[in-house]
């Protein structure tokens, strides 16, 4: 059953009495109870009060499901709020275990260590992860771009600069297509791998020695200063599970310019600006700046009650499509505690005891990657620079999908202004 403490509720989040759900389903109090029981609602217990709520946007979204199901044309408008799917794909599907590329197991291939390469093949061309990847080209020539990047930035916002500058040389060329297309977009996953050298100490001969690595996740380790095969096979993990998570925000973004005949380096483009959200892609960002603020675990535990009774949430628990915990997180969780014990580490350890013992949501895909890249030793930004590294393998399978089923996504909007 899902129920929860009133302090692991984000603040946005309105409650509704029973009465108050029933209402808006339009069901009996006793199915309204069988929908907690099944984790499409949650029930918030509300301290003092000695009352249940339940969440209003659970109740909402509940609603708009089932409305879509009766054919109500105005429910439309909720399918793009976590609502019911607007889009036919073949790459991903979520479940209570995770993502499934084209049918396979996300959490699965990264224990079987198939290699990111294979992963991204799965998603470009549907090849199985037993058969070996074709060779992948070399990276885009992108050594100029080093100069324009200035130190400290960001590795997240150093991959969403390189790719405009790669546009930029390409002006005036014709776009591959066919087999010369998915070769385009295999350089370009290297490309970006290396390019997560952009903005650190020695940058220039970093990024060299990272674009000539023998994999993306070699490429990756070189250019944020990891050694060793356990780092590589860690940070390959952390790519497969990052690799694609259906119609997120920045893979959405990737089909919508695909769709309107964007080339594939302008849809990364775009999805890597939308990566760069504070809600998205720059939520690892934000965990690091939690943990940063708390400065040790002993204060961990002040932390996060001062926030909670503030009414804020921590950023990286608790996932609309996992009720049940995101098992991505839990893997990586693993993954970090066999690889160190290192201080960074144990705090992020430290956070999650500390959320669950507040009666807090399980830890998401965030969680699980600050906990890696602190284990690893790897620097701030770190994690969300390998998010988005993995998640191109995604953003490229969805603009060709998107291209191959030939039509403009153009929603419509319902006029709320004055007439």
């Amino acid at each position: 059953m899902t129920q929860v403490d009133q302090r692991g509720i984000d603040n946005q989040h309105q409650l509704l009495s029973a009465p108050e759900a029933c209402a808006l389903l339009g069901v009996k109090a006793q199915t309204l109870y069988a929908y907690v029981s099944r984790g499409l609602v949650r029930r918030v217990v509300r301290r003092g009060a000695g009352a249940r709520a339940y969440v209003r946007d659970d109740v909402e979204r509940l609603t708009a499901r089932h409305k879509a199901r009766s054919g109500h044309g105005p429910v439309a408008a909720g399918a793009l709020r976590w609502g019911e799917p607007v889009l036919e794909s073949a790459l991903t599907e979520i479940g209570p275990r995770g993502p499934r590329y084209r049918g396979f197991l996300a959490t699965a291939l990264a224990r079987q260590r198939v290699g990111f390469e294979a992963v991204a093949e799965l998603l470009l061309t549907g090849r199985a992860p037993a058969t070996p990847p074709p060779p992948w080209p070399k990276a885009l020539p992108c050594g100029p771009v080093a100069r324009l990047v200035p130190k400290g930035a960001p590795p997240l916002h150093c991959l969403a600069g390189v790719v405009p500058a790669l546009l930029l040389r390409e002006l005036g060329r014709p776009e591959p297509s066919g087999a010369a297309e998915l070769d385009r977009a295999r350089a370009l996953i290297r490309t970006l791998a290396g390019a997560l050298a952009l903005g650190r100490a020695g940058s220039a001969g970093r990024l060299e020695e990272a674009l000539r690595a023998p994999s993306v996740a070699s490429a990756a380790a070189v250019a944020l200063g990891a050694r060793g095969q356990a780092a590589t096979e860690a940070i390959d993990a952390v790519l497969i599970l990052s690799a694609d998570h259906e119609l997120n925000a920045s893979c959405f973004t990737a089909r919508v310019a695909a769709s309107a005949g964007a080339g594939l380096l302008h849809c990364v483009s775009g999805a890597l600006q939308t990566m760069t959200g504070p809600l998205h892609g720059a939520s690892p960002d934000r965990l690091e700046a939690l943990l940063a603020e708390a400065g040790t675990a002993r204060r961990i535990d002040a932390v996060v009650a001062a926030r909670q009774r503030r009414g804020e949430a921590v950023i990286g628990f608790g996932h609309p499509l996992y009720p049940g915990g995101d098992p991505r997180g839990a893997e990586l969780l693993a993954l970090a505690r066999r690889l160190s014990s290192r201080p960074r580490a144990k705090a992020v350890f430290t956070l999650v005891r500390a959320v669950e013992r507040l009666g807090g949501p399980p830890p998401a895909l965030d969680v699980g990657l600050v906990a890696v890249t602190a284990a690893l030793g790897l620097p701030p930004g770190a994690a969300a620079g390998l998010f988005a590294l993995g998640r191109s393998a995604g953003w490229l399978a969805h603009a060709l999908e998107q291209r191959a089923q030939g039509f403009m996504l153009r929603p419509r909007a319902r006029y709320v202004g004055p007439p």
